[in-house]
Formats: structure tokens, sequence, C-alpha cells
């Protein structure tokens, strides 16, 4: 008989993010470069300095992120072509529990689904020159 040491391992449920093309990060990316246009390079003389700017602008950048990012929790179900067309056509089935918004909603995720797709194999036959 043989013992392996297995380390525990933390594994991540949640994560935060910015949407596609949402208000979110919009937002996230004026105040970013508000941040990079106000920052004070003119007192750069020493290592010390240097080190105080950047902390400063991570800390800033950081603040603009948790201010505008959102937690999604990640599960088995995650996918990268679930959006928010998604999310709603699922809740309005979820309240009404009819048959035709849950028609609506497999309309929805199929019509979602083939855009994201189509993307996809546009990106890669345009980097591969082929199929």
């Amino acid at each position: 008989m043989i013992t392996i040491p297995i380390i525990e391992e933390l594994v991540l449920t949640s994560k935060f993010l910015l949407p596609k093309n949402s208000k979110e990060k919009e937002a996230f990316i004026k105040e970013a470069a508000l941040i990079f246009k106000s920052l004070n390079t003119s007192n750069l003389l020493n290592h010390e300095s240097l080190e105080q700017v950047v902390n400063s602008l991570a800390a800033r950048v950081e603040q603009a992120w948790n201010a505008n990012a959102r937690r999604v929790n990640i599960t088995k179900h995650s996918k990268k072509w679930w959006n928010e067309d998604c999310n709603h056509s699922l809740n309005k089935y979820r309240e009404s529990r009819s048959l035709e918004d849950w028609k609506s909603f497999i309309r929805t995720v199929k019509i979602t689904k083939r855009s994201f797709f189509d993307i996809k194999i546009q990106e890669v036959s345009n980097k591969s020159y082929g199929p």
C-alpha cells in the first residue's frame, strides 16, 4: 500500500468581472483613463518615489475595479457564450413556467450560441488562414 499526500487546494467558486459591452465596463475604462491622466510623475527621483507612485496607481485602479465589477458565481453550467439575454429569458421562464416562455428561452440560447460560435469560427479561420 502506498500513501500519496495530496495538498489541499482552494477552488474558487466566484470571480469578479466586467460584462462585455456593459455600462460597468465603460465606466471602469473611463475611470482608469482618468487615473492614468492624473498620475503625477514629476517627482520620480529615486526608487522609493517610484514605488510610492506605482502603489498609489495600483490602489486607485483596484478601487475603480471594485466599484464597477460584479461578482459572478462559477458553476459547472458556466458558459462563455451565456449573456444577459439568456439570463433575462431564463428568469422570465422561471417566473411564469409557461411553455411559450420556455420556447423563447430555447430560441434565445440557440441564437446566442450560434452568434458566439460563428465569431469563434471566424477568428480561427482568420488566424490560421483556413478552416
